[in-house]
């Protein structure tokens, strides 16, 4: 089986990244120091050659005319001394350019020679400077590009290396020689502090990338530290163990990453929770009846018509349980889950509502003993069925005949809607637990149902915001009040089965 290659890690990647930046900038940061400090040197080689042509006093055109000569620089700085040579002081171009040599000399790094006819015939006696009369292919180069009487400039690889030249045409009036001045600088020479300068910084720029390199891989890995912790815990998670939870260390984003992974693991490990009691509390509500239906059958006699009868009605009436606890659980997952629809719900109108649908439950007397007026923000629906399922729990605990009131009131904590009975009213020890499924006050089934309707209220009043809170009904008895908050801030998201049990056991 072939394995795929590891892929690069974010330590690697983030390094790389930094080092390709830094590398980047120095390269660029160089070559523009380099090219700059390079045309600068060459500059100032241009205009020590054009000092020469001002030397020679003006001499390069046949006729004597300056302005056939090229002018100097006015940045010009001859590199060596100089003089004014007057040339009608000689008869021939051979002892003026003998003169020219001799007086010219030749500072570092520079050479020249006199070529008279195109043979080199004088060349410095000075040690500061480099031969370059034996260089055939130089002096032929400037002889013919100076046979049309111009100066050029211009640039020669030689065995002595790279070269800048200057090639001055001779003419003396009465002499028919032709002459050549040649001066040249050796590029190499000139531009070696600039080519060293840029050595010494390359050793520096390629110092400064291992220290960044290594100062880079220390930070990065102290940086993704927490990753490497937040991976850990997340190995480490497994369904039946939700428990770790990654370190909370720093105010940073990391930590700001941790925290919110743990309040998600709080999430799933409520709602987890929550779903194995649910699997539990439907196993164990599912049991009895599958219990009793059984042992009926098993012991029913089929020959005995009664007993076949009794054994059939029981059987339905656990079949009919049990499609009411499907239905409940399925209504409760919905309220668990749905996003509610809110608008403006009328709470006289919602009062008249309850009041009309409740005179339907029989055995007991209705009353409609208070009706608000205004308006609260919510799902008319929803908290419709809400008080209906509080009024058929007071109708099942309550002694038959007895009297019910329902009513509603509104003051600036919000909306208040409650049932109030008069039977035995539900223990201060026992308030906290009724909400839970399938729980119950006296822990026992004295009547029918599913178990679910307090948790389904429960789970209506906490995706309003709101609570349900059960106090002692003056005579005896119990009163269930739901509070609705007025919308004077955003009401919160449904509230989950996860949320419904961390925020209940956090307020138990």
């Amino acid at each position: 089986m072939t394995r795929s290659p590891r892929p690069i890690s974010a330590r690697a990647r983030i390094l790389g990244a930094i080092l390709a930046v830094a590398c980047v900038g120095l390269a660029i940061v160089g070559s523009v120091t380099f090219l700059v400090q390079r045309e600068r040197v060459l500059n100032d080689v241009d205009d020590r050659l054009q000092a020469q042509v001002a030397s020679l006093n003006a001499i390069a055109g046949a006729d004597g005319d300056p302005t056939t000569t090229p002018s100097p620089s006015p940045a010009a700085t001859p590199a060596t001394a100089t003089e004014q040579i007057d040339r009608t002081q000689f008869d021939s171009v051979s002892d003026y350019l003998r003169t020219v040599v001799a007086r010219l000399v030749t500072g570092r790094n520079e050479a020249a020679v006199a070529v008279i006819d195109g043979v080199p015939r004088w060349k410095p006696d000075t040690l500061s400077g480099f031969d370059i009369s034996d260089d055939k292919e130089l002096i032929a180069r400037a002889v013919a590009e100076t046979r049309g009487g111009e100066t050029k400039i211009g640039t020669a690889v030689t065995d002595e290396g790279s070269l800048r030249y200057i090639a001055i045409p001779i003419e003396v009036p009465g002499s028919s020689e032709q002459g050549v001045y040649i001066r040249a600088v050796d590029l190499t020479a000139e531009l070696a502090p600039v080519t060293a300068a840029v050595t010494t910084y390359w050793i520096a720029a390629v110092a400064m990338v291992l220290a960044i390199a290594i100062v880079g891989w220390f930070v990065a890995g102290r940086l993704l530290s927490p990753i490497r912790s937040i991976r850990d815990a997340a190995d480490s998670i497994t369904l039946t163990d939700l428990s770790p939870r990654l370190p909370e260390q720093g105010n940073n984003d990391i930590s700001d990453l941790s925290r919110t992974v743990n309040s998600m693991l709080d999430r799933l490990e409520g709602s987890v929770d929550v779903q194995r009691q649910l699997l539990d509390d439907v196993r164990h509500e599912l049991k009895t009846p599958i219990t009793i239906v059984r042992g009926y059958l098993e012991m029913m006699n089929p020959r005995d018509a009664v007993d076949v009868e009794s054994a059939r009605d029981i059987g339905i009436a656990e079949l009919d349980r049990m499609t009411r606890l499907v239905d409940d659980i399925d209504l409760l997952a919905a309220v668990e889950g749905e996003q509610f629809a809110m608008s403006d719900v009328d709470i006289t109108a919602l009062t008249s509502r309850v009041g009309e649908l409740v005179a339907m439950i029989p055995g007991h007397t209705w009353r409609v003993v208070q009706q608000a007026s205004g308006t609260i923000q919510g799902d008319h629906d929803r908290l419709l069925q809400a008080w209906l399922q509080l009024a058929d729990n007071a109708a099942k605990y309550t002694p038959a005949d007895s009297t019910i009131e329902i009513g509603s009131a509104l003051d600036a904590d919000g909306a208040h809607l409650w049932v109030r009975d008069h039977g035995p009213g539900i223990p201060p020890a026992a308030r906290h637990r009724i909400f839970r499924r399938f729980d119950r006050a006296h822990g026992k089934r004295t009547v029918g149902g599913s178990g679910l309707g307090l948790a389904i209220v429960d789970a209506i009043m906490k995706g309003h915001g709101g609570r349900c809170v059960v106090t002692d009904t003056p005579g005896g008895g119990a009163t269930f009040t739901i509070h609705v908050p007025l919308p004077t801030s955003e009401l919160p998201q449904p509230v989950r089965a996860g949320d419904v049990v961390l925020q209940r056991e956090a307020s138990g």
